[in-house]
């Protein structure tokens, strides 16, 4: 049976981004109330009072933040290693019938070479390629007739490898990057697999950025 609590707590859980900005205090839950009135009454399926709505609010909200930050703080708490490299170049093509014969001979050149930096991603428009500096005149040399669209130099790369409950659980990635938002981290690109993500910041920033996602494990 359906109740203005069920169906409030149902609307906020499918809004984390919502509900951490409601346990900051900072929303008005008599506004929000009014808002989401129309959205809350179609899914009771008859008229709700506003008042109803803004007690749910103010019960459940410290209730599933409660449950949500506990989720993602065992998460953050079981961050793995942290790897730190610098002088990297970050390069962006517009995408291509050729940029990925392009990339495979960049790639056999690099291969032979040791310790050197190399990811890449393809967008629908766009191809991203990050290397170590020292093996740009290769994808200069590779690249010459693709059009580029960006080049960033003096940059440095954090790889976090994550726990494996890090994809059931939302907001890991919102909850670590506010953090590097809050001390003003300017993040250039976000390169993630399943249970790993890393980002390219200004090299004059890494030493920051290091601290912050290390100090989240404590």
């Amino acid at each position: 049976m359906k109740t203005v609590s069920s169906i409030v707590e149902n609307y906020i859980k499918t809004k984390p981004f919502l509900l951490n900005a409601l346990s900051l205090g900072i929303i008005n839950l008599t506004s929000l109330s009014r808002n989401i009135m129309t959205e809350l009454e179609s899914e009771f399926g008859k008229e709700v009072k506003q008042g109803a709505v803004v007690m749910s609010l103010k019960r459940l909200t410290e209730e599933l933040d409660f449950k949500l930050n506990h989720k993602i703080n065992k998460v953050i708490k079981n961050i793995g290693e942290i790897t730190v490299r610098s002088e990297l170049t970050d390069y962006t093509f517009a995408a291509s019938e050729t940029v990925l014969n392009k990339q495979a001979d960049l790639i056999s050149d690099i291969n032979v070479l040791s310790d050197i930096f190399y990811t890449s991603s393809r967008g629908v428009n766009e191809t991203n390629i990050v290397v170590s500096s020292s093996v740009n005149h290769l994808v200069e040399k590779h690249f010459i007739r693709e059009k580029l669209i960006q080049k960033l130099d003096n940059l440095a790369s954090i790889t976090v490898k994550l726990p494996k409950e890090n994809i059931v659980v939302p907001g890991i990635y919102y909850f670590i990057f506010q953090r590097l938002a809050w001390e003003g981290i300017i993040i250039n690109e976000v390169i993630s697999t399943s249970n790993e993500f890393t980002i390219l910041v200004g090299e004059d920033q890494v030493d920051v950025a290091f601290k912050v996602i290390k100090d989240l494990k404590n």
